[in-house]
């Protein structure tokens, strides 16, 4: 049995205890306690998250297996006592994850000095400034880097949490945790914290529509003719209103969505290029190659082994 504490303070946020639901299930389905879960604070007690909600923890003791930092809306500064317990668990605990901007706390006790590390998109540039060792991504859903964890903001908990128990207890308990969460079987650590669809912010459903269809059929031409059909508008009608709402040509939102879908592939590293180009619909790797270049500055052979760098892990076989 593994022991799993978390770590809160008055305003925590309250998407980062949807962990708690994945350990939860871990118990569930492996059908024993695997994982022991106690929620922590630094004098115990009853404390409130940012929503007002209350929640009762027990005062900072033993150090557990994995100690995982919930944070805060807004970073705070750490008292002395929380910040020498964070970095005492750093030698004794087997895993430290920092939960949003719960990597402010991890960076206080000094975990994150010399590593890569993420969090929250918003709040990145700032934990960058305020401590200059570390090597902040602000692209990345959770980043591993040795025996310290760190997650962007919100509901890259779980994502962060499913990584932890696949690293457990392997990748098909993981899967069966994500099919009761209904979440996605885990968005990869190097995956955006942005997506395409959310950039581009249609506001019309027709035009919503046909690139929920373009990401559906990515390995279609997906001409304008075909996603004209999809928002059952003529190819005239689609592209001055997808111009009008997104500012820019389908063409180029089609290809944001093969390239989206592609990083995807290339992090998950199980698949050779040419497989990547055909299933996203570049149709070979050389035009995927060249789409890569325009909007990544690399090509895939290049991210795909900076990604799993980021991921902390060594494959010889990423050379392609």
């Amino acid at each position: 049995m593994r022991h799993i504490g978390f770590i809160m303070e008055n305003g925590f946020q309250v998407m980062g205890m949807a962990a708690l639901s994945a350990f939860e299930f871990a118990n569930e389905t492996i059908g024993s306690e695997a994982y022991r879960l106690t929620v922590m604070s630094e004098s115990g007690g009853s404390i409130r998250s940012s929503l007002g909600i209350g929640i009762e923890t027990q005062p900072l003791a033993d150090f557990p297996d994995t100690l995982m930092v919930v944070g805060e809306l807004l970073p705070k500064p750490v008292s002395a006592v929380l910040r020498d317990y964070i970095a005492h668990a750093g030698r004794e605990s087997r895993r430290v994850a920092g939960v949003c901007t719960g990597a402010f706390l991890l960076a206080e006790a000094g975990l994150l000095d010399g590593k890569s590390a993420t969090t929250h998109w918003a709040h990145a540039r700032s934990l960058q400034e305020r401590f200059p060792n570390i090597h902040v991504n602000d692209d990345r859903i959770f980043i591993q880097d040795g025996s310290i964890w760190t997650s962007a903001g919100m509901s890259s908990a779980i994502d962060l949490t499913l990584a932890l128990i696949e690293d457990d207890h392997g990748a098909e308990l993981s899967r069966s945790i994500a099919r009761k969460l209904v979440v996605y079987h885990r968005r990869p650590g190097g995956q955006s914290q942005f997506s395409a669809l959310l950039e581009l912010e249609p506001r019309s459903d027709r035009v919503r529509r046909a690139l929920v269809y373009a990401k559906e059929h990515l390995r279609n031409p997906l001409t304008v003719e075909e996603l004209a059909e999809a928002a059952s508008l003529s190819p005239r009608q689609f592209s001055r209103l997808f111009r009008e709402e997104t500012g820019q040509s389908p063409a180029k939102a089609v290809e944001r969505l093969r390239l989206e879908a592609a990083k995807v592939m290339l992090e998950d590293g199980r698949h050779p290029l040419d497989i990547v180009a055909r299933d996203t619909g570049f149709a070979d790797r050389d035009r995927m190659r060249r789409a890569f270049l325009r909007f990544f500055g690399q090509p895939p052979q290049g991210l795909r082994r900076s990604l799993k760098l980021i991921e902390g892990v060594e494959d010889p076989d990423l050379v392609i």
